[in-house]
C-alpha cells in the first residue's frame, strides 16, 4: 500500500511544480506578466497577446527624382504581415506549439493520475483484509483452511488491475522526465530570446511599432492621389459560391472596419454575409447574415461608410442599406440609366449599374440610351445620392470587361476573359481620356466583379468562383505644400 501511495505523491508533486513553473515563468519571459490569464484559453490568449491582427501591414514606399529634381514616390500596397518575416516570430510561434503540447500532455497525466488515485483508494480496504490474512496464517499455518485459501485467491484476483496501474505509474514517470526536459530548453530558448530584444519588453516594442505604423500612415497622407501604372500578380484569398459574384470592404477612409462582406449571384439575390475579419472570411466562420429588404442586380455594389450601395433588380433604383440597423436608409433613381441588361459589362449579369467608391468619395458608372451607350461616370452625394457632377467617357460600355475607380480616374479593362488588361483611363479633373496597356493576369478566365479599395490600396475581384487580390503601383508626386 505504502508504495503505489508514495508514487502517486511523486506524480502529483512534480505536476504541481510543472505547472506553477508554467503559469509564472512562461509570461514573465514573454512580456504577459501584467496579463491576467484564466485556466480557460490560456493558449488562445497568449497567442492573442504575442501576435497582432494578422491582416495589419505595412505600405511599401520608394523614392525618386524626376528630370525637373521633384522628388517622387511610388507606393506598392497593400504588403502585409508586418512582422511574419522575422525569425523570432516564427521562434515564438514554434515556442507556444511546444507549450501546448507540454500543457495537453500534463493534462492528459493529471486525469489519468486523479482516476487511478480513486482506484487504489477505493482498493485500499481490500488491501489491509489480504493484508491482515497474510499476517495471521504466516503467524498460525494451521489456522489456514480449503475455505480461506479460496477466499484469500479470490480477494488476490481482484487485486490484480492494481499490477497495470503500477505499470502505468513507470510509464508516466518517464514521461514527466521528458516534459521536464522540453521545458528546460523552452526555458533556455526564451530566455536567449529575451536576451536579443535587450531592453524593450513586448508591449513597449508593441507601442514603437504602433508608433512607426501611424507615422507611415501620415506620411502616405502626404502623398497626392497617383496614377496608375502595373497591377501585381493575383492573390487567390478563397475559392466560394458560383460563377458570378462579389465582395468586399468598406471602402470610406479613414476606417477601422475590419469587416467583409460577400454577395453570391447576380440576379434576384438577397442574402449578404458578414465577416468579421478578413482571417474569419478566409475560414468561412464568425458571419453573421443580411436579408436585404429588395433583391439587387449585377456585381457592382460597394461598401461605405457602413451601408452597402446596390442596384435595385429590374430598375434603375439605387439603395442605400445600412448594416447596423438592418434597414433601408435611402432610394433614388439614377434617372435615364440603364438596366435589366440594357448596357451591360461585356460578361452581361445586368451590369449595367456598377457603383464604386476611391480616394474622393462614392461614384457611379453607368449608360443609357441618349448617350448612345457609352460609359457615364457621375459622381454621387453618399447622403442623398443625388448627382454632383457627371461625365461622358465616350468608351462603349458593351466593349468593356470590368471598370474602377482611382483618385477620380476611370479604368477600364478590354475583356472579362483570359488576356484582359486595362485598356482605357478617363480622368474626370481634366475631362480627358487616354489608352493605357496595363496587362494583368486573369487566373481563372472570367472576372464579373473589379473594384479598387482605396483603404487597402487594391482591387477585389471575383474570377470564376474565387475571391481575387491584386495589389496596385501608384506613381505619386509629393506634395510640397506646408
Amino acid at each position: 500500500m505504502t508504495v503505489p501511495m508514495l508514487k502517486i505523491g511523486a506524480v502529483l508533486s512534480t505536476m504541481a511544480m510543472v505547472t506553477n513553473w508554467m503559469s509564472q515563468t512562461l509570461p514573465s519571459l514573454v512580456g504577459l506578466n501584467g496579463t491576467v490569464i484564466s485556466s480557460e484559453g490560456t493558449h488562445e490568449r497568449i497567442i492573442s497577446g504575442l501576435y497582432p491582427d494578422s491582416e495589419e501591414g505595412w505600405q511599401v514606399y520608394s523614392t525618386a527624382s524626376d528630370p525637373d529634381g521633384r522628388c517622387v514616390c511610388t507606393v506598392v500596397a497593400p504588403a502585409r504581415n508586418l512582422c511574419k518575416r522575422d525569425p523570432r516570430n516564427r521562434q515564438l510561434r514554434l515556442l507556444t506549439e511546444q507549450v501546448q503540447n507540454v500543457s495537453q500532455s500534463l493534462e492528459v497525466v493529471d486525469l489519468r493520475t486523479s482516476r487511478d488515485l480513486q482506484y487504489v483508494r477505493d482498493s485500499e480496504p481490500l488491501l489491509k483484509g489480504v493484508d491482515g490474512r497474510l499476517h495471521t496464517y504466516v503467524a498460525n499455518p494451521r489456522t489456514l483452511t480449503t475455505k480461506g485459501l479460496q477466499e484469500l485467491k479470490g480477494q488476490m484476483s481482484q487485486l490484480w488491475p492494481l499490477l497495470s496501474v503500477v505499470d502505468q505509474y513507470r510509464l508516466d514517470l518517464q514521461t514527466l522526465a521528458t516534459l521536464r526536459s522540453e521545458l528546460l530548453n523552452l526555458s533556455i530558448i526564451l530566455t536567449a530570446i529575451q536576451e536579443e530584444i535587450g531592453a524593450y519588453d513586448y508591449e513597449e516594442l508593441q507601442q514603437r511599432v504602433l508608433l512607426l505604423e501611424t507615422r507611415l500612415h501620415s506620411c502616405m497622407n502626404k502623398l497626392g492621389c497617383g496614377r496608375l501604372t502595373s497591377v501585381s500578380n493575383p492573390i487567390t484569398v478563397k475559392a466560394s459560391g458560383s460563377r458570378f459574384g462579389s465582395w468586399m470592404t468598406d471602402a470610406m477612409i479613414p476606417s477601422s472596419d475590419s469587416r467583409v462582406w460577400s454577395m453570391d449571384g447576380y440576379y434576384k439575390g438577397r442574402r449578404v454575409l458578414e465577416y468579421r475579419t478578413m482571417g474569419d472570411f478566409t475560414k468561412g466562420q464568425n458571419f453573421v447574415q443580411h436579408l436585404l429588404p429588395h433583391p439587387w442586380a449585377g456585381t457592382g455594389h460597394v461598401v461605405y461608410n457602413g451601408s452597402l450601395y446596390y442596384n435595385k433588380h429590374q430598375s434603375n433604383i439605387l439603395v442605400q442599406y445600412h448594416f447596423r440597423s438592418r434597414s433601408v436608409l435611402l432610394q433614388r433613381s439614377l434617372s435615364g440609366a440603364g438596366y435589366n441588361n440594357t448596357f451591360p459589362y461585356s460578361w452581361g449579369g445586368s451590369s449595367d449599374i456598377d457603383l464604386m467608391a476611391d480616394e474622393t468619395g462614392l461614384w457611379a458608372v453607368y449608360t443609357s440610351i441618349p448617350n448612345a451607350g457609352n460609359i457615364m461616370v457621375s459622381r454621387l452625394d453618399p447622403r442623398s445620392l443625388e448627382i454632383l457632377q457627371s461625365w461622358d467617357t465616350g468608351f462603349p460600355k458593351r466593349s468593356a470587361g470590368e471598370s474602377f475607380m482611382i483618385c477620380g480616374t476611370l479604368y477600364v479593362t478590354n475583356s472579362h476573359l483570359a488576356g484582359a488588361k486595362v485598356h482605357f483611363a478617363y480622368h474626370t479633373n481634366t475631362s480627358t481620356y487616354e489608352y493605357t496597356d496595363i496587362p494583368f493576369h486573369n487566373q481563372y478566365s472570367h472576372i464579373s466583379m473589379m473594384d479598387y479599395n482605396p483603404r487597402e490600396r487594391a482591387l477585389y475581384t471575383w474570377n470564376n468562383g474565387h475571391q481575387v487580390l491584386y495589389n496596385v503601383t501608384l506613381f505619386h508626386v509629393i506634395r510640397s505644400d506646408g
